[in-house]
């Protein structure tokens, strides 16, 4: 029974992170370029969420909309400033100014918000339903009922949209997506905007039973990378899967042992990982990543 519980806790906060893997993923395939600032915009969207319930008191699932808006009008001012003015120099120079903007964005929400924790009000409130020894929390139902309606819209817009065809195509050859007339670099700004929505909603899902403060992102992007990694480069159902993987890891683990050794042995996952499987879960040729 205790195992069960520490199940549906885990599958909770790995819905959350597979929202930020799913936009690490979108930005990796459309630019080539590792956005190491993706857990700083989940921190990002989860002081915004913060700042929005202090403004309007409303429950979160009723201010996800304008998180959503918001964060996407960030994704479009960090395209513009850590992407575009960079694109034709080495990746070197999108990862070191992805890592400056994420830099900004923690002093940012320090000066404004201050050190300490904040918790963002939760999705549809924090009663609890009980069922048999089991106690399930309505924010934990909210969290993965959320996180997956968001993962569906995505795959959705890819698949059934010719905006989605655009954006898979840029993502898959670039080059020939411009000879087919296709504005690729608005398609890459239209991405940056995707995965910082994303982001935001993760930052929201997040905020309420685990805090957000400004130095949070750093452990989220770690967690990203690695679902990149084992899910598979490139991999979107890999990512989704492998966030889901981890956290249920790192929840299940830390219960019986501790958050320290839960957080070695998983990185020592990793190295299996990279070792037994190089290409992931789902490692997919170059060319068919979305």
């Amino acid at each position: 029974m205790e195992l069960l519980q520490l199940t549906i806790d885990g599958v909770s906060l790995g819905a959350a992170y597979a929202l930020v893997a799913l936009g690490f993923v979108l930005v990796l395939n459309a630019t080539g370029a590792v956005n190491f600032a993706a857990g700083d915009l989940v921190m990002a969207g989860g002081f915004t969420a913060v700042a929005l319930a202090e403004a309007f008191p409303l429950p979160g699932l009723a201010l996800l909309p304008l998180v959503l808006l918001l964060m996407a009008a960030l994704g479009l001012v960090f395209s513009l400033l850590a992407y575009f003015p960079l694109m034709r120099r080495p990746p070197t120079a999108v990862f070191i100014s992805t890592i400056a903007l994420g830099v900004i964005l923690q002093n940012a929400a320090n000066a404004i918000f201050g050190a300490a924790p904040r918790k963002a009000p939760a999705l549809l409130g924090e009663h609890l339903y009980h069922l048999g020894g089991l106690s399930i929390g309505r924010q934990s139902l909210a969290i993965v009922a959320v996180a997956a309606a968001l993962v569906l819209a995505q795959h959705l817009l890819f698949a059934r949209t010719q905006l989605g065809r655009s954006l898979r195509a840029t993502a898959q050859d670039r080059e020939t997506a411009e000879a087919l007339g296709i504005p690729t670099l608005r398609m890459i700004a239209l991405t940056f905007m995707l995965a910082a929505a994303l982001a935001g909603a993760a930052g929201l899902l997040l905020a309420n039973r685990y805090f957000v403060e400004p130095t949070r992102g750093n452990e989220l992007i770690v967690s990203a990378y690695m679902a990149v990694v084992i899910g598979g480069w490139g991999s979107l159902p890999g990512a989704v899967l492998a966030a889901l993987l981890i956290a249920l890891f790192q929840v299940i683990v830390s219960a019986y042992a501790s958050y320290t050794t839960a957080t070695a042995l998983l990185y020592a996952v990793l190295l299996a990982a990279l070792v037994l499987r190089p290409k992931g879960l789902f490692g997919e040729a170059i060319g068919r990543r979305v």
